[in-house]
C-alpha cells in the first residue's frame, strides 16, 4: 500500500498551475448550478443515456421498445451508431430523438459557460471525452454548435484532434516548457477519470514538430475502475502497477524516458498536489487532505531512469484540452468540454510568448 500522506512533493513548477507554458488557465472546473443541481450535468454522458430512456418509456407502456428489455445505460455508443445508419427505423428514431434533446441541452448549457466573466469572448470550444468519441454524439455536437448559429451566438465548436482515449494523456506534454524534453523520447502520462484510468507512454516526436503538435501515444493501458468496487489506497497501487510496467516496456523498447509523469485527474488541483474538491466519481476519498496523490507515487517511483521523478499533475479536462494547444494558434481565448461521466471544462487565453 502507498504511502499517501508523505510531504515529500517534487514538482518543476506548482500543481494545478493557471501559468502554462502556452496559455493562460482563465478558469476551470466551473461548477453551475441551478434549481436542478449543476448545469454541466446535463450535457454529461449520464444526460444522454437518461434522454434515451425517457424517449423509450411510451414506446415501452405500449409493449412496444424497439430496445427490447435492454437498459439504457448498457447500450454500446457502436449500437447506437449503427442504428443510425441501418437497421430499426423506430429505433433510429428514437436516438435521433434523443440527439435532439441532448443537443438543446449542450447549447444552454454552453450560453451560462459563455456569460461567465472568464468565459467572455471565448471563440472556440473543443469538444472532448468519451461522448465525442461516438457518431451519435458527434452529431449532438454539431446540432448543438447549428443552434447556438442560429441563436447568433459567436462561438465555434470544434472536435477534439486526438483519439479521446489519448486526449488527456497527450496533453500532459504541455504542462511543461518542450526544451526540458529535448534530451529525451518520450514521458509517462496518467489520465485519471471517473470510469477509467489511463497510463500511457508518450512519443515527443520533437524532431518533426518542436511545438510538439506531433506527439503520440506509443503505449497504453487502461483500467475501468468504475466496474469494481474498491478503495482509494488499492486505487493507487493498481495505478502504480500500470506505471512500472511501462517504465519496462520503455526500457525494453529503447525510448529515453524523461524523469517526468504528467498527470490529469478531475477537482480543483491545490499547488501541493493535494485536490480541494471535484473528485468525488474516483474510488475512494481523494479529497482528504491525509492524501496527495503526486508524492505516492514519487515515494514509489522515486527515479527514472539516473534521475529524480518530476510529478505535476493538473484537472483532466484542462490537460486534455492542452493536447489542443498547437492547433489553436488562430484565436485568442478557447475553451474545452469534456463530456463524459461529468462535463469537465476549461478555459484559455493563448500567451504571445514564452
Amino acid at each position: 500500500m502507498p504511502d499517501t500522506t508523505t510531504t515529500s512533493r517534487p514538482s518543476i513548477a506548482p500543481h494545478g498551475s493557471a501559468q502554462l507554458p502556452k496559455v493562460v488557465l482563465d478558469s476551470y472546473n466551473e461548477e453551475l448550478t441551478d434549481d436542478e443541481g449543476f448545469v454541466g450535468d446535463r450535457a454529461s454522458r449520464r444526460a444522454f443515456r437518461s434522454i434515451l430512456e425517457r424517449w423509450r418509456k411510451p414506446l415501452r407502456d405500449l409493449g412496444d421498445d424497439p430496445f427490447g428489455d435492454e437498459a439504457s445505460d448498457k447500450l454500446s455508443k457502436k449500437k447506437l451508431d449503427d442504428l443510425l445508419t441501418a437497421g430499426d427505423a423506430e429505433a433510429a428514431g428514437v436516438v435521433h430523438s434523443a440527439i435532439e434533446d441532448f443537443a438543446q441541452e449542450l447549447a444552454l448549457v454552453t450560453r451560462r459557460f459563455l456569460k461567465l466573466k472568464a468565459w467572455r469572448d471565448t471563440e472556440r470550444i473543443v469538444i472532448g471525452g468519451g461522448f465525442r468519441n461516438s457518431r451519435a454524439g458527434e452529431l449532438a455536437i454539431g446540432r448543438a454548435s447549428v443552434i447556438l448559429k442560429a441563436d447568433k451566438v459567436k462561438v465555434d465548436f470544434d472536435m477534439i484532434r486526438h483519439d479521446p482515449d489519448e486526449a488527456g494523456l497527450i496533453g500532459a506534454v504541455h504542462l511543461v516548457p518542450a526544451w526540458m524534453f529535448e534530451a529525451h523520447d518520450a514521458i509517462l502520462a496518467v489520465d485519471i477519470g471517473g470510469t477509467n484510468i489511463r497510463v500511457g507512454i508518450v512519443r515527443l516526436n520533437l524532431k518533426k514538430a518542436p511545438d510538439l503538435a506531433k506527439a503520440s501515444v506509443e503505449r497504453f493501458e487502461l483500467w475501468r475502475h468504475g466496474d469494481e468496487k474498491l478503495g482509494r489506497d488499492e486505487a493507487v497501487d493498481r495505478l502504480i502497477d500500470m506505471l512500472k510496467r511501462l517504465i519496462n516496456r520503455a526500457a525494453k523498447d529503447d525510448l529515453r524516458l524523461a524523469p517526468f509523469i504528467g498527470i490529469g485527474c478531475p477537482g480543483m488541483i491545490e499547488p501541493d498536489g493535494s485536490i480541494d474538491r471535484g473528485a468525488q466519481n474516483l474510488p475512494g476519498n481523494w479529497e482528504s487532505s491525509r492524501f496527495n496523490l503526486p508524492a505516492a507515487l514519487h515515494k514509489a517511483i522515486p527515479r527514472i531512469g539516473d534521475h529524480e521523478t518530476a510529478i505535476l499533475m493538473h484537472n483532466d479536462a484542462v490537460v486534455q484540452g492542452l493536447s489542443q494547444t498547437p492547433f489553436m494558434q488562430d484565436v485568442d481565448h478557447w475553451g474545452v468540454f469534456t463530456i463524459g461521466t461529468g462535463l469537465g471544462n476549461a478555459r484559455f487565453t493563448n500567451r504571445t510568448s514564452d
